[in-house]
């Protein structure tokens, strides 16, 4: 009887702490987004912020997210699948592979302002990039990389053995039987660790404030031209995220409705990083219902 209680009272606990960490997170974010949704509208997504005036809005902010969320993922989901690939399927235990992994888990646990401040001595200042969407996304693929490598590699670990025998068995290489039998059947789990570290990205402030930089130009979306300072595409232009911004509002802010903007800013903020997360969930399910027929 005595370890009956003990157990049920040591469950208890566990049920008590787990719903105190969910009525915190839920009562932050219904806090966040209760201020912000009613600021919330068409203009307020799409018009350019102003410094001096009210009525200002985030849409270049909102625009240099996504830009540079796109970007980022472009330079590191190669490299990461590459790395988790080698890991999975071709490393061999030995010291070479002991100092990858040791140098992936020191890189992940750095704070996200070494990330930045690292990229901005090597991207900003001697490769000359200044602050620009290029600086901003290669100190990102840094701060990107522990998590999608690690996600890749833990996808294809858990495709069964059998999987990879069969496709040998067929007469397929084995470069051809990880290229058309394991990565298919792991796309569901690395599909959702992209979505997850893109919501992480998009969240980003500290990093990108000394490489992608504070300010936000106006934009001329007529302009295709990659390299002018005042097209959308270009990457070699200043881009202040949306994270960025709403630090900038709270820490030296002029307009007479700061409070309002960063309410508005932080509730998109919190809807579209829950949107990648509970994107994430329903996309990998469905690809793993269709590609297993469950």
């Amino acid at each position: 009887m005595n370890a009956k209680k003990a157990d049920k009272f040591a469950t208890g606990v566990l049920y008590a702490v787990s719903g105190i960490i969910v009525l915190i997170l839920a009562a932050l974010l219904l806090y966040i987004l209760i201020r912000g949704i009613p600021h919330i509208s068409w203009d307020f997504l799409t018009k350019p912020s102003k410094a001096y005036q009210a009525g200002g809005g985030i849409g270049i902010q909102l625009f240099n997210s996504l830009y540079l969320l796109l970007i980022t993922m472009l330079i590191s989901f190669p490299i990461s699948l590459g790395a988790g690939i080698y890991l999975s399927e071709y490393a061999k235990k030995n010291w070479v592979t002991d100092v990858i992994r040791t140098s992936i888990e020191i890189l992940s646990s750095l704070p996200s302002v070494v990330v930045g401040l690292f990229g901005f001595l090597i991207f900003v200042v001697q490769l000359g990039y200044g602050f620009s969407i290029i600086s901003g996304a290669l100190a990102l693929t840094f701060f990107n990389l522990p998590l999608l490598t690690r996600n890749v590699e833990e996808s294809l670990k858990a495709v069964h053995y059998t999987q990879r025998e069969a496709g040998l068995s067929l007469g397929l290489s084995r470069w051809e039987t990880v290229l058309k039998v394991v990565v298919p059947e792991a796309l569901p789990g690395i599909l959702t660790g992209v979505i997850l570290s893109s919501g992480r990205i998009f969240g980003e402030a500290a990093a990108l404030i000394y490489t992608a930089g504070q300010s936000a130009p106006a934009l001329d979306f007529s302009n295709w031209n990659p390299l002018s300072v005042s097209s959308p595409i270009s990457i070699f232009r200043q881009a202040e995220t949306l994270a960025v911004h709403i630090w900038k509002i709270n820490t030296e802010g002029t307009m007479p409705d700061g409070a309002a903007v960063s309410a508005g800013a932080s509730a998109v903020l919190i809807l579209v990083v829950l949107l990648f997360n509970f994107g994430a969930r329903f996309i990998g399910n469905r690809l793993y219902k269709r590609m297993t027929s469950a």
